[in-house]
């Protein structure tokens, strides 16, 4: 699994996901090498790295598309972090999820928003404890 198209993809996932993506495409790959390593390439490898749209964007359009399935709900709060990481704010998020309804409904779109929420309480809490680690460590 150490092809040019899968380090490149790999590369491009990290940048989206953080340091989630190891751990995400190694719980994959023990279940189904083969499975990891296209979710790897063909995504991130082929279509990310286009070019034509910045990361944003696409991780907008990537939680639009998840929200209208409406059964993507572990692939969205991975999504909506992937969002942040590439510089789209919790407004827009919304505002995202919000559009949806037009073309999903009120119950795929409340369960997405319900799930954008879930990951910001989640990084809030994140940021809350490493607000007290560094307490700790400088003594305050």
């Amino acid at each position: 699994m150490s092809s040019r198209r899968f380090l490149k993809g790999l590369q491009e996932m990290r940048k989206h996901l953080g340091p989630e993506a190891d751990d995400y495409v190694e719980r994959i790959k023990a279940i189904s090498p083969a499975f990891a390593q296209v979710n790897v390439e063909f995504p991130f490898g082929d279509l990310y790295t286009r070019g034509i749209l910045d990361d944003r964007v696409r991780e907008l359009c990537t939680l639009a598309a998840l929200t209208v399935q409406g059964f993507a709900l572990p692939e969205l709060r991975i999504h909506v972090r992937a969002a942040l990481n590439c510089g789209a704010s919790r407004t827009e998020i919304i505002e995202v999820i919000t559009q949806m309804i037009a073309y999903c409904g009120f119950p795929a779109a409340t369960n997405a928003l319900m799930c954008a929420r879930d990951v910001f309480e989640e990084l809030d809490a994140e940021e809350l404890d490493a607000e007290e680690l560094d307490d700790v460590e400088r003594g305050a």
